[in-house]
């Protein structure tokens, strides 16, 4: 019970951000004490860290949070790999050869996409298809509906994270992809970029009337 807890603890943090250990406790139907005592254990192995934020008046509240450690449980697909493959085709056929490869890549990815998403009337149903792909393909993708009528396209992953970070195109391939997929049915931006320092990537989706 205890690892698996911890593993959910684990995966709450990374999708839903920092928490209390009150929160975590409800979240999972066991006592703080039992989650305190697995954090203390995560954080003596390197996995979480924790901080204290005044909110108004009384005593600070203590948020954990997870360590780069922590999110390196979770898989970044053969990373060293890509990156080195990216590096490869840059020395060998320089940055004209590699814009020829994201290029590639990105029409690829865009095609199916497109059929996925395509069997779906609304955007809200080709929001979430999009979110499904995205979430079989490793980046914990959800997706909901704002009191304004906007979408929101959460990743809570980037198993291509380390690859993103050498060739920044990557990202912006990926966002010029769900504009094209949504089509003139929608504008998209995003509002949170793993690579900004944020803790996941976020798209707002706000559907063009008429």
């Amino acid at each position: 019970m205890a690892d698996t807890t911890a593993d959910r603890i684990l995966f709450r943090l990374k999708t839903r951000g920092p928490q209390a250990i009150a929160e975590l406790g409800a979240a999972f139907g066991v006592t703080s004490e039992a989650v305190r005592q697995l954090l203390v254990k995560a954080e003596a192995d390197g996995l979480v860290t924790y901080e204290d934020r005044r909110e108004g008046r009384g005593r600070p509240k203590r948020l954990w949070r997870l360590t780069e450690t922590g999110h390196a449980r979770f898989p970044d697909r053969h990373a060293e790999l890509t990156v080195g493959l990216l590096e490869a085709v840059r020395a060998e056929f320089g940055d004209a050869g590699l814009d020829r490869l994201i290029a590639r890549r990105e029409a690829a990815q865009r095609d199916a996409y497109r059929a996925e998403t395509g069997r779906a009337g609304t955007v809200e149903g080709k929001v979430r298809a999009l979110a499904e792909l995205r979430d079989r393909e490793g980046y914990m993708a959800e997706w909901w509906r704002e009191d304004d009528g906007s979408l929101t396209l959460v990743e809570n992953h980037c198993p291509i994270c380390a690859a993103a970070a050498t060739c920044q195109k990557l990202c912006r391939s990926e966002l010029a992809i769900f504009r094209d997929v949504l089509g003139g049915a929608a504008e998209v931006e995003r509002t949170d970029h793993v690579l900004a320092g944020a803790r996941r990537c976020a798209y707002r989706v706000v559907p063009i009337r008429g």
